[in-house]
């Protein structure tokens, strides 16, 4: 994924922030932001950033609305059935439009049909983290550990079908590796569960990562970004330890179907100049996230790519959810 801003993006900002038609009478309320997880976890703190810096560019206030459960199909099923007039927007992800669609045997929503894309504004690498009881400080020790001991040692997840869950499965299939899934119902308890000794290892956000790794609870063998992060500059990628292979999530701005498309630019146009503010790029600095930039028409090809790249993986667990 492209780490840094789309330059057409931002360089056509100005002029769709001026455009009239029906973006002129936009905002005439408060902007909500659904973000369908808890609050206080690296989504929800991105989010808040990029609201607050986009609310002085249009001109009204906004403000994130938590929605989690079902694995974020919660918050996506109401953003789809609200009213397409740019006052309600989603932070849609993997799980939102690529997992869900696939695991859940009944959802109230269409990721492909329902939603107007905006912007993909992030990229957020999972870190491979293992507690630090395990006695192995590289990946290297690790898949020598799991090889020697098939099916013994466990990896948690925040949820079944959950892009943690899937992280994991690709590294570790292309290790050839077989460890034990569980499962949690959020990322806190996976990660009390890591450090206690629990569970053997875990995919993780690599903002979460680093601060239990600050005091030695957890060892970080890898982050599964495309390049190091500024938060973890020691941390070697999965491709420099030989992984082709990368393991993140996405997050994205999307609305109702049938918004107008001139509000649709200028929201693009908003969250573009957003994520060029130092005070954003701050908060996804300490998150371990990184500020990506695509306009509409990208986000639309590559939130779909990204749903049949996910695909063979869900298929290959035979997840199925009520």
């Amino acid at each position: 994924m492209r780490t840094s801003l789309s330059r057409r993006a931002v360089l056509g900002s100005g002029a769709l922030l001026a455009l009239g038609g029906p973006a002129s009478a936009f905002p005439d309320r408060a902007v909500r932001i659904v973000v369908p997880w808890n609050a206080g976890g690296a989504t929800d703190v991105v989010s808040r950033a990029l609201g607050s810096a986009m609310a002085p560019l249009l001109g009204q206030p906004v403000v994130v609305d938590n929605r989690p459960g079902a694995n974020g199909a919660v918050g996506a099923q109401f953003v789809a059935h609200a009213q397409p007039d740019g006052h309600v927007l989603l932070v849609a992800s993997a799980e939102t439009h690529a997992v869900n669609p696939l695991v859940y045997a009944r959802l109230s929503y269409d990721p492909t049909t329902d939603f107007e894309p905006i912007a993909v504004f992030a990229n957020g690498p999972f870190a491979l983290v293992v507690g630090s009881g395990l006695g192995v400080d590289s990946l290297a020790g690790f898949i020598e550990r799991a090889r020697s001991r098939p099916g013994q040692l466990t990896y948690a997840s925040w949820g079944v079908g959950s892009t943690s869950q899937i992280a994991a499965v690709r590294v570790f299939q292309q290790a050839g590796l077989e460890l034990l899934h569980v499962p949690f119902t959020g990322a806190a308890p996976a990660y009390t569960a890591l450090v206690a000794g629990q569970v053997d290892a875990m995919f993780m956000n690599a903002g979460p990562a680093e601060a239990l790794a600050r005091d030695g609870r957890v060892r970080i063998l890898a982050i599964g970004s495309a390049e190091r992060v500024p938060l973890l500059p020691h941390v070697p990628t999965l491709r420099e330890l030989g992984m082709a292979i990368e393991a993140a999530n996405w997050f994205a701005l999307v609305g109702p179907a049938r918004m107008p498309a001139a509000i649709v630019a200028r929201l693009a146009a908003a969250a573009a100049e957003a994520l060029r503010a130092s005070a954003t790029q701050d908060v996804f600095r300490t998150q371990g996230i990184l500020p990506v930039g695509l306009p509409p028409e990208e986000t639309r090809a590559f939130i779909a790519a990204d749903r049949e790249r996910i695909a063979a993986v869900v298929r290959s667990l035979n997840i199925r959810l009520d």
